[in-house]
């Protein structure tokens, strides 16, 4: 089972990567390593709140589905209702991402 991934903003590597190819190698490369110290320097206050926020989450998640496995009901159930649609979407392209044009289990209509 996958761990549980908080919400990312883009990083500023990944401004890196928008940046045309050409024949700007050496730039590149100068332009990556200001980015990764752009993250480390800005990014390091807030990676132990993140991780543990993540953490959090999974645990959460799997107390969920322990409860789901017992049979016993989701105690949130009423008020996690209207995110249904939310999480539908999110799984479509999760999904999608992994390859799979349709859901690879019959009766899940997607």
């Amino acid at each position: 089972m996958t761990p549980a991934v908080p919400h990312r903003a883009p990083s500023a590597a990944a401004a890196v990567r928008a940046v045309p190819g050409g024949r700007g190698g050496r730039f590149r490369r100068a332009l990556r390593r200001l980015a990764d110290g752009h993250d480390q320097l800005f990014l390091s206050k807030w990676r132990s709140g993140l991780q543990r926020e993540a953490r959090r989450q999974e645990d959460d998640f799997l107390a969920l589905l322990l409860l789901s496995s017992y049979g016993i009901d989701d105690p949130a159930a009423f008020h996690t209702l209207p995110l249904t649609a939310e999480m539908v979407e999110a799984f479509h392209r999760w999904h999608q991402r992994e390859g799979h044009d349709r859901f690879p289990t019959t009766g899940v209509c997607c």
